[in-house]
């Protein structure tokens, strides 16, 4: 059985579907289909039952799964280690954190980075899901938690203090009320804030107008006089829409961890990549 058909095996039973598959490994649906069915027809077993809902795995292909997942973290710490071998400062680099870190915070660390290290081409993956460092979804993430996986090598860099912002031309609402202010959030559905928390005790009187997963879109909003709200100093402080609030305490900081796969620890680019950011973020 080769590894490219056990990732397929694989994607499949993750997605449930073809297309899903397909677009995860950038191959084509008939692609996909055809080497299912070459892998079923070579073990001689359904490994899949196809039904409306897409497709799941039958007992023999439940069987197999953890076999298979074995040999994909075999695979993949073969990739790792072999990739951590190379020495040349050239190459693609994926670096992964929240949309406003990547672009608010990292961006003077890549620039210095892209000018002393042409050679190497930067992707910038953000968002609000954690890319897997095991699986080579990237190569170095930025978070405000720290890392839980095995084998992760992290530092805590610094302690991200946030402000409470309004817009230029907004009235400042008074502490410990809010009336007449409406309040701009995060949609906590992914966990708590303790940011926000801090902002709603604060402005007790002012209710939620909008909520967003996305400080830009906050901050965005923030500036066309929509509501308050609570956004990282980096964020806020470089806006010209929206001014930081004067108030007698500030919402709580948050820490930023970064954190890499440790077979990649002797990556030339990543190395680089590591040792300018702690220059320019580390307390």
């Amino acid at each position: 059985m080769e590894w490219s058909d056990v990732r397929i095996f694989l994607a499949v039973a993750r997605t449930g579907t073809l297309g899903a598959a397909a677009r995860g490994l950038q191959l084509s649906h008939p692609t996909i289909g055809r080497r299912l069915r070459a892998l079923e027809e070579a073990t001689g077993q359904v490994l899949f039952q196809r039904t409306a809902d897409g497709f799941v795995l039958t007992e023999e292909g439940s069987a197999i799964l953890p076999l298979a997942e074995q040999m994909e973290e075999s695979a993949l710490t073969m990739e790792r280690r072999l990739t951590g071998e190379q020495q040349k400062l050239e190459g693609t680099l994926k670096v992964s954190s929240a949309d406003w870190f990547g672009a608010y915070v990292l961006p003077p660390v890549i620039a210095e980075y892209s000018s002393e290290y042409p050679l190497v081409e930067i992707e910038v993956l953000t968002g609000t899901r954690l890319f897997d460092l095991a699986q080579r979804e990237a190569d170095v993430a930025f978070r405000i938690v720290p890392f839980n996986g095995p084998d992760i090598v992290q530092r805590r860099l610094t302690r991200m203090r946030y402000g409470v912002y309004v817009a230029t031309a907004s009235a400042d609402p008074v502490e410990s009320d809010g009336m007449g202010h409406r309040l701009i959030a995060m949609d906590t559905s992914t966990g708590g804030f303790p940011d926000i928390d801090w902002l709603k005790n604060r402005f007790p009187n002012s209710g939620v107008v909008l909520q967003s997963n996305n400080r830009n879109v906050q901050a965005q909003m923030c500036g066309r006089g929509l509501g308050i709200a609570v956004l990282p100093r980096p964020v806020g402080d470089q806006l010209g829409t929206i001014r930081r609030l004067d108030l007698s305490d500030e919402p709580p900081s948050r820490e930023i961890w970064m954190g890499y796969h440790r077979d990649l620890r002797r990556l030339h680019r990543l190395r680089a990549f590591v040792e300018l950011a702690v220059k320019h973020l580390a307390d």
